[in-house]
């Protein structure tokens, strides 16, 4: 291997550039860390001769150490990293956070609990993750990265689920309440014979029709909510829940909808409505309607959950919330705490009634 034959150039230091322009260390770190505190005059001074020197600023890494603050929030997600900038509600929360980070002169570092980990592994992770605190985004509470964020006791606020961690802030909506609304309304339109289709219920990969014992222990709260407002509204409706038929789907992909609506159909053949907990399951649904030949809402109707850009463009029936809003207010509450402690703040839902529903078939 050669080398060589010019020296490597050193850059200049903190010490030498102050010795440079004969003034203090504390003079050179303002000009980059503390401007008002110089005359605009010394500061284009220190910088132009930084420049001239090679300096290049203040060491963040020693930074972090004197000041113990990494400069950075971490968010933890429930999926692959890739899922973030797939999944439309996803994408629409980190641009919120992002937002709030931005305005308070943060980083973001993206700690993505991906599947295949063990605890290890995920507790590795996170402890080398240089973060001042954590925002969790809708991770399942037996999720071993989550008990890694814990661990760290950190500043922390939780976004969805779980819930009722202790010493952190939550930003949330009524999952339940709001799909009582959706449920409400299409059994208003009557119909009787309704199918559930789902996001997945736990980590462990399942794929096809729940069983009413893992409704009864799901760790994805969020998923179990939205399906007890179906029950609920059914009970009120005097139909029996136990009569619901929920599909679950481990990917959250329009495809997964597709299918867990063709699963569900195949199971009971009598169902004339599907309410989905997200509108990328819903939009699946309407593509497995239109290639099998199912009018929608003639002979089907579907709803979704969420409110996504191209569910309101197609006129899906859905719930919809500010995805955004919630990453924006869980920045805001770890960036900037009440004297008052954790708070739960619950933000508000809308059901737009679409093109997808209609009264149920004679």
């Amino acid at each position: 291997m050669s080398r060589s034959r010019h020296p490597r150039r050193r850059n200049a230091t903190l010490a030498s550039l102050a010795a440079e322009l004969k003034v203090s260390r504390t003079t050179v770190s303002n000009a980059y860390n503390r401007p008002d505190q110089l005359s605009p005059e010394l500061r284009a001074r220190v910088l132009a001769t930084a420049k001239r020197m090679g300096y290049p600023g203040p060491d963040p890494v020693a930074r972090s150490l004197r000041t113990r603050k990494a400069g950075a929030v971490g968010l933890l997600l429930t999926e692959a990293l890739n899922y973030s900038f797939r999944d439309p509600a996803a994408v629409d929360f980190l641009a919120g956070l992002a937002e709030s980070c931005d305005d308070a002169g943060q980083g973001l570092l993206m700690v993505p609990a991906g599947p295949g980990r063990d605890v290890a592994e995920a507790a590795a992770v996170v402890q080398q993750a240089g973060v001042d605190g954590f925002v969790v985004y809708s991770v399942a509470d037996d999720d071993p990265y989550f008990r890694a964020v814990f661990d760290r006791n950190l500043p922390m606020v939780v976004c969805d689920q779980p819930l009722e961690v202790p010493g952190a802030s939550r930003v949330g909506i009524d999952d339940r309440g709001a799909m009582r609304r959706v449920a409400e309304h299409v059994i208003g339109l009557g119909h009787r014979y309704i199918g559930v289709l789902c996001m997945r219920l736990g980590r462990a990969r399942a794929d096809g029709v729940v069983a009413p014992e893992r409704l009864r222990s799901p760790h994805f709260h969020v998923q179990s909510e939205r399906i007890a407002g179906v029950s609920d509204a059914m009970a009120a409706a005097g139909l029996d829940p136990s009569a619901l038929t929920v599909v679950e789907r481990f990917d959250h992909l329009v495809q997964s909808g597709a299918s867990a609506a063709a699963e569900a159909l195949a199971v009971d053949p009598r169902i004339t409505a599907l309410i989905c907990t997200t509108d990328v399951l819903a939009l699946g649904a309407c593509e497995h309607a239109k290639s099998a030949g199912l009018d929608v809402p003639g002979r089907l109707s579907v709803t979704g959950f969420d409110g996504v850009e191209r569910a309101l463009r197609e006129g899906l029936t859905t719930v919809r919330q500010s995805a955004e809003l919630k990453g924006r207010r869980a920045g805001a509450l770890l960036l900037s705490p009440g004297d008052d402690g954790p708070v739960t703040e619950i933000l508000d839902t809308e059901l737009l009634v679409g093109r997808t529903t209609g009264p149920a078939p004679s």
